[in-house]
């Protein structure tokens, strides 16, 4: 590997393992050399330096994920993606808040991002590390929605992109990859097989490998939707921010990202995090509630972006949820496509199954007395629906084929209300 071809951003200071504490400086390290695979690595920053520049000018930037540069690892040499990445607008939802019985519920829609997932903010950071450090090839292994983001991400700063998925991600995710010129190689196999091919495969080509779950930088984007709630909740900041979770990534970056908005004096208390994985793939659930070491399990779920039987990121997503007080909790399929439905009808918002298992959470959490009625909950929807068709066309009903007479309208319109009434 070449020298980084960029200067080093001025407020990273180095970085630290998060099993066994272990400071190393700013370098192209992916996971820790003393503690091998387990040994994550987390990127620090001099927050006393970097907390002037960001402040004094904040409010006079583009409203996007760059406006948080000094707490970004990325130089200030780089020319940035001209996407619009990041500032994903906030809902206030009161039906969804009345029909959870709680005081208020927040949607945040980042499948509003380029490519219609939360994960282009760690892609944006992705494709710029690659270049820092000379590459012009990138790889990753995904379900789904890491993948198209990178191959977006990828077109628009001009690297070629290699992307490893299992056999069973959605032909709308697939068709994403395509369109955008990535290389898509489809394993038959899990999302734990495809991501060691992927990681050999950077080893044998010389590709820069963008999988988050090992990447440190990589949860530096996905933090920016922590930095943009503390923001854009300043006034009102909510009790409680729910989260699906899969490789641990998106959670622990988010709880990252609030822990240094109070850092900074930005906000003056940090929500406490609900951690909602599906019942089909819960490892990081299970480790939670046992204080065990992680133990890898098979997968089973249409929430195919968090189906991650072997998570890389699980103690951060565990120390995240803990440091806030927070809990976690698992919902079925069922309850997931329950939640498309209430997302959309109630909120105007419509999220794939991995997007929208927060909201099954929150609502199993109010069930079970762990949200109280007076609490606000803010949910990170990650994903569009469109995303995955099948699983929305499961969860939405079917059409009304009728004749093209009022007659038969009339049937149809008598027959959908007879049935409204009925419903609890």
């Amino acid at each position: 590997m070449s020298a980084p071809l960029f200067r080093v951003s001025p407020f990273v200071t180095g970085l630290r393992c998060l099993l066994c504490g272990t400071s190393y400086g700013y370098d192209s390290l992916f996971t820790c050399p003393r503690c091998g695979d387990q040994g994550i690595l987390d990127v620090r920053y001099d927050y006393a330096a970097a907390r002037g520049p960001l402040l004094e000018n904040l409010h006079e930037r583009p409203y996007d994920l760059w406006r948080y540069r000094e707490l970004l690892p990325v130089s200030p040499d780089h020319h940035l993606p001209h996407l619009q990445i990041g500032w994903t607008p906030v809902y206030d939802v009161h039906r969804l808040a009345h029909a959870f019985g709680l005081r208020k519920v927040y949607l945040k829609d980042d499948g509003r991002n380029p490519t219609n997932s939360f994960k282009d903010r760690a892609s944006a950071i992705g494709v710029l590390k690659a270049l820092e450090y000379g590459f012009d090839a990138i790889a990753c292994a995904s379900t789904g929605n890491a993948a198209s983001s990178l191959a977006g991400l990828s077109a628009a700063v001009g690297l070629k992109s290699f992307i490893f998925v299992p056999e069973r991600a959605p032909q709308p995710k697939i068709t994403q990859l395509l369109i955008f010129g990535a290389t898509v190689l489809k394993i038959r196999g899990t999302y734990e097989q495809a991501f060691d091919l992927c990681k050999e495969a950077c080893d044998a080509f010389g590709w820069y490998n963008r999988n988050s779950g090992t990447n440190p930088f990589l949860v530096e984007g996905k933090k920016t939707a922590g930095l943009e709630i503390a923001e854009q909740c300043r006034a009102h900041i909510p009790d409680w921010v729910a989260v699906s979770v899969g490789d641990g990534c998106t959670i622990g970056g988010i709880g990252k990202g609030l822990q240094e908005m109070k850092e900074l004096g930005l906000i003056d208390r940090i929500p406490r995090l609900l951690g909602v994985q599906a019942e089909g793939a819960k490892p990081i659930l299970t480790s939670f509630l046992t204080g065990n070491d992680l133990v890898p399990t098979p997968t089973d779920t249409i929430a195919d972006s968090i189906a991650v039987g072997t998570p890389r990121n699980w103690r951060r997503a565990i120390a995240q949820v803990k440091a806030s007080h927070g809990q976690m909790t698992a919902v079925s399929d069922g309850e997931i496509l329950e939640a498309m439905r209430v997302t959309a009808r109630l909120g105007g918002v419509f999220g794939e199954p991995a997007g929208v298992a927060a909201v099954a959470g929150v609502h199993k959490a109010v069930n079970e007395n762990i949200i109280k009625s007076n609490e606000s909950v803010l949910v990170v929807v990650t994903g569009n629906g469109l995303k995955d068709i099948q699983s929305a066309r499961q969860a939405a009903g079917t059409e009304h084929v009728i004749e093209p007479n009022i007659e038969a309208l009339a049937v149809v319109l008598a027959h959908a209300e007879k049935k409204r009434s009925a419903a609890p």
